[in-house]
């Protein structure tokens, strides 16, 4: 109905805004209107263009243009000159006339009028289809341009607030059904904030938006007393697409420093669950305006995840995170855009302050129950829109208090995982998945039998042959963490033979599946001989890695896996030996042996698999037929000459060695 009367249904890209177009009708009408609400041109209209009732026509208007804007972003359009065209004088001209409707008298308080608030609503809408891009555009910085300053829109957010915009929130219900007459004030906002660059986050900080912001979301329910009791009374103002827009500006508001504040309070992260509610979705789900129906719903569990992933996305970004915490790919898609991944390079003292209340908010996200309503969110979503409340979850998984009430929530519920992994899961959401087991077997013991009720031995299994390299290196970590507490899972490993297939994976294509089925090897060596034979296929690859070009933290876990098939019985000492495992071994040594010497180069050690493989020759003396092969091998007067090394457990890992080739 928008695009051109002869425009083709297979054109790629309609301008919605041509001539001969509604659009560009409605702009003409608009621009007119402008001008004859003009005070000036009042005194001297031309009798002859009589309007009865401009206003209206302004109001119908922007809500057609703010409804069309709307539903050509749902379809996943990202760009205004659909509708502005490619003409830049066009484009300001058309911009110029709303940002001038939306404030006529040039008076804040003018601002809440109906067709202000509707011209405020258009422009926003507008220039929203610009904010998919990372860069900014042309065209959005001639629309920047015409924005009310950040002190303006403080100023009109705060008289949305007063009693005296009860009235024309009123005559909201009556007519602007799809949208609410706040919308446009909240989507400038959020679109200054997210072009403006930290200096506009600074500026909204310093004049209170964020503490405005909380007050718009609780104003649309205001407690009033009746008959001394407290009583819900409806008040408009924020439509779904609104609430959007609100929630996204509080996160570009976080690094200003108010996320103490938005996060460590109870009350506020309440406000946040409160709207994920199953009886608020539903409604949500059921609203068939813009911003409403299944997409809004997905809209705003993701607007509210983002908010609260702000301080996990800040201490991931952290260049000194330690590998013990929470794994650092986990949830990475919240991390795209995010403003917590930049305060790990941009304010340093931020990230200390964050990393230092951790704790605090853990502890406001367990009062709240957040985790099990994240958990209840997947209930509310299609397998394609679960990837950021999964992300998240991932992200809280690695924080033991915070996985404990996931998995007394249900996070590993049988059915749940089912859906899971049997489902159409995006690439990125089924990583996330394999690195929460990956995570909770890693943190504890504790979690392994919630882990096997799960079912996840079977589908590890069948992910350790999937055509993805990332998944199958994803797998294979998390069977070596299922492997690293205890042997719980030996028997059920052993049972549906996942440990051949891990063994495969030592020769995968891929460097980092390789890199982790040695990881995995060796931990299903490390507490018991139960594997014993069905890891013996695994020697001769684990001795061909220590000779070829690998990464070294591939050639330590190779090594690491050796020391441990010798760890518990002498069963694969043959094999060892025949294979060329300890010569491999000995040539690792002479290869990394001048570092080794060298106090200079002591650095160079820190990530060298070197005190690895010396700790695997040491294991292995402890066998009489590998301390036979090492003695006579013409190599070993390297490893003595290593009890010099500066480093000490070098030095001491090569006298043990040394002593123990020598005896009997």
């Amino acid at each position: 109905m928008c695009g051109p009367m002869n425009s083709s249904p297979e054109a790629n890209e309609i301008e919605y805004g041509g001539d001969g177009t509604i659009v560009s009708d409605m702009f003409s009408l608009l621009s007119l209107c402008g001008s004859y609400l003009n005070k000036e041109s009042k005194q001297n209209s031309n009798q002859k263009c009589k309007l009865s009732n401009p206003h209206a026509l302004v109001v119908h208007c922007c809500l057609a243009l703010a409804t069309i804007a709307a539903c050509l972003k749902s379809e996943g359009k990202s760009s205004a000159s659909i509708i502005l065209t490619s003409s830049h004088k066009k484009q300001r001209s058309r911009l110029s006339v709303l940002a001038h409707l939306s404030s006529a008298d040039d008076t804040v308080k003018s601002c809440l009028q109906p067709h202000c608030a509707a011209a405020t609503l258009a422009l926003s809408t507008l220039i929203s289809l610009e904010n998919g891009g990372q860069t900014r555009s042309s065209l959005c910085e001639t629309a920047l341009a015409l924005f009310p300053r950040m002190a303006t829109l403080h100023t009109l957010l705060k008289l949305w607030l007063s009693d005296g915009s009860e009235e024309l929130c009123r005559y909201n219900a009556g007519l602007l059904n799809l949208f609410g007459l706040r919308d446009g004030s909240i989507g400038l906002l959020e679109t200054r904030l997210k072009w403006g660059g930290p200096l506009a986050v600074e500026q909204a900080c310093s004049v209170g938006i964020p503490q405005l912001l909380i007050r718009l979301l609780t104003d649309g329910f205001s407690r009033e007393p009746s008959d001394g009791k407290e009583v819900l009374t409806h008040r408009s103002g924020l439509s779904p697409l609104g609430v959007a827009w609100t929630l996204s500006a509080l996160s570009q508001c976080l690094p200003g420093g108010v996320f103490r504040e938005i996060l460590y309070k109870r009350e506020h992260l309440k406000l946040l669950t409160d709207m994920l509610s199953d009886m608020h979705l539903k409604v949500l789900a059921a609203w068939t305006g813009l911003g409403g129906g299944k997409k809004g719903v997905r809209e705003l569990i993701n607007s509210v995840v983002d908010i609260l992933a702000f301080p996990f996305v800040a201490v991931q970004s952290s260049p000194n995170m330690p590998s013990t915490s929470a794994s650092i790919n986990s949830g990475f898609l919240l991390n795209i855009g995010s403003p917590g991944g930049r305060i790990g390079t941009e304010n340093k003292e931020m990230l200390k302050t964050i990393e230092h209340n951790m704790p605090q908010y853990f502890q406001v996200l367990l009062e709240v129950g957040v985790p099990g309503c994240i958990l209840r969110c997947l209930d509310n979503l299609n397998m394609e829109d679960i990837s950021r409340p999964l992300a998240i979850v991932a992200k809280m998984v690695g924080y033991r208090p915070l996985a404990l009430q996931l998995l007394r929530e249900g996070l590993l519920n049988p059915s749940r995982v089912a859906k899971l992994l049997k489902g159409p899961l995006a690439k990125e959401t089924l990583l996330d998945f394999l690195m929460i087991i990956s995570d909770l077997a890693r943190m504890s013991k504790d979690f392994y039998e919630p882990i096997n009720k799960a079912g996840m031995v079977e589908y590890l299994k069948n992910f350790l042959s999937n055509e993805d390299p990332d998944i199958r290196a994803k797998a294979c970590s998390a069977i070596g963490n299922m492997c690293r507490h205890s042997p719980y899972f030996y028997g059920p490993f052993a049972a549906n033979k996942v440990i051949e297939l891990v063994v495969d994976r030592c020769s995968d294509p891929d460097k980092r599946t390789r890199k982790f089925a040695c990881f995995a090897v060796g931990n299903a060596a490390y507490h018991n001989d139960k594997l014993y034979e069905e890891l013996r296929r695994s020697i001769p690859q684990l001795t061909k890695l220590l000779l070829a070009p690998e990464e070294d933290k591939t050639k330590g876990n190779a090594a690491g896996a050796l020391s441990n098939l010798v760890r518990n019985s002498d069963v694969l000492c043959g094999d060892i030996v025949s294979q060329g495992a300890i010569q491999a071994l000995l040539k690792m040594v002479s290869s990394y042996s001048a570092v080794a010497l060298s106090p200079s180069r002591k650095d160079a050690l820190t990530e060298s698999p070197l005190r690895i493989v010396l700790f695997a020759l040491r294991k292995m003396c402890d066998h009489t037929v590998c301390r036979l092969f090492l003695r006579s091998s013409e190599l070993l007067p390297i490893i003595v000459h290593l009890r010099q090394s500066p480093d000490q457990t070098i030095s001491e890992y090569a006298s043990a060695i040394a002593s123990k080739a020598n005896q009997a």
